[in-house]
């Protein structure tokens, strides 16, 4: 396949907005052994080892952690690598080297999602030195089968701490805690994952930490009350994950201006997508509920902020990639229920799903030219599953 039609630097907007990103087209393979190497290169040889969600809440966590271990890397050449992102007088080679003249932390990051917590854990349970001490962050397992490779891991870890705040099944949490796993879960509509480790570390940490643990709760929860939420939002999202634990690690919320103009210059094309994935919009009723929906590569927290004062209860966002977000608002709290229906989970505001409809490569090439046809109807009939569980609580 030429390179340049998966390159999105070369597609027009309206182009960009309907297909996934390049990685969407390298093959599963390729992408597990860059996930193993780069698992194992991370695992080897440290003392600690955190497996945490790549987003904003996962990733303050293990900037928590490395305070605690008094293990931060050096904050000065992300800062340089920053600032050349944004200097059209330095070639892509030198700002794009993000793990440039960086040493390796004794607490050793494996980013995983929940689809890849099982394939994490055995990397840390294959490649741990015996008597490590194990945390999990910010995610929950899809149901009991992670317990036999949560033994594998206790079994070569001195101890296993799990923080978390999603929606938890009681079997589950307690297969994990009966497996030797110190398992804290808090309530997910009040804390986000920074806060419970925040809380059940111990360790005085100092006010910038305590404050990104708040700011991360801000944007996690969706409370939408402090500004600087959603530029830890958008950071982790387009920083690599070692940049973002030790830049948010030495300043907390209060991001350097390297970071605050890098963002500043990603947000222009940002804005753009929101705005054609709102201007493709539609308002749906399923039950008691005014549902929207939309389709695109895109921003969906602000998707969905636009969609709710256009009325909407709750948002689908559909993406080109087959997956879709959930978002509620007071008017909707359940979407890790619908989520659950469409093989996903979340949050009661707040719900992430990739229906189990692509068979082959014909299926995403209507999925991109349909811009997600199947896929909002499989979520919409999850709808209409839910309303009709309990038709006049809403």
């Amino acid at each position: 396949m030429d390179d340049d039609l998966i390159d999105g630097d070369g597609l027009s907007l309206s182009r960009k907005s309907r297909l996934p990103g390049e990685g969407f087209f390298y093959p599963d393979s390729l992408d597990e052994e860059y996930a193993d190497r780069r698992a194992r290169e991370a695992i080897e040889g440290a003392e600690v080892v955190v497996v945490a969600d790549g987003d904003a809440d996962g990733l303050a966590c293990v900037a928590l952690l490395r305070e605690r271990y008094d293990a931060a890397l050096d904050v000065a050449p992300f800062e340089a690598s920053l600032a050349a992102r944004t200097d059209p007088s330095l070639g892509a080679d030198e700002a794009d080297d993000d793990d440039a003249d960086r040493e390796d932390s004794p607490v050793g990051l494996v980013t995983a999602g929940p689809h890849s917590l099982p394939d994490a854990l055995d990397r840390v349970a294959a490649y741990a030195d015996p008597g490590v001490d194990v945390y999990v962050c910010d995610l929950c397992p899809d149901d009991e089968s992670v317990t036999e490779v949560v033994d594998a891991v206790v079994e070569r870890a001195d101890r296993v701490r799990w923080f978390d705040h999603h929606q938890w099944d009681d079997e589950v949490a307690a297969a994990v805690h009966d497996a030797g796993v110190d398992l804290v879960v808090g309530e997910s509509d009040e804390e986000c994952t920074a806060d419970v480790a925040l809380r059940s570390l111990e360790y005085e940490f100092p006010d910038h930490l305590a404050d990104l643990a708040a700011v991360t709760r801000d944007h996690d929860l969706w409370i939408k009350a402090d500004p600087r939420s959603d530029d830890l939002a958008d950071y982790a999202h387009w920083a690599s994950a070692e940049e973002y634990v030790t830049v948010v690690g030495q300043y907390g919320a209060a991001l350097p201006d390297p970071v605050v103009e890098y963002l500043d210059e990603r947000r222009v094309e940002k804005e753009r997508l929101i705005e054609a994935a709102v201007d493709r919009a539609e308002l749906r009723s399923v039950g008691p509920w005014t549902i929207g929906v939309t389709y695109g590569r895109c921003s969906q927290n602000e998707v969905a902020e636009a969609l709710r004062e256009r009325g909407a209860d709750a948002s689908v966002i559909v993406k080109p990639a087959g997956s879709a977000s959930i978002r509620g608002s007071e008017g909707f709290e359940r979407c890790h229920e619908v989520a659950g229906q469409v093989n996903g989970g979340g949050h009661p505001r707040a719900a992430g799903c990739k229906p189990d409809i692509y068979e082959d490569m014909l299926d995403y090439a209507h999925h991109w030219t349909t811009e997600g046809y199947a896929t909002r109807q499989v979520i919409l009939a999850a709808f209409e599953r839910v309303a009709a569980t309990d038709p006049v609580d809403e």
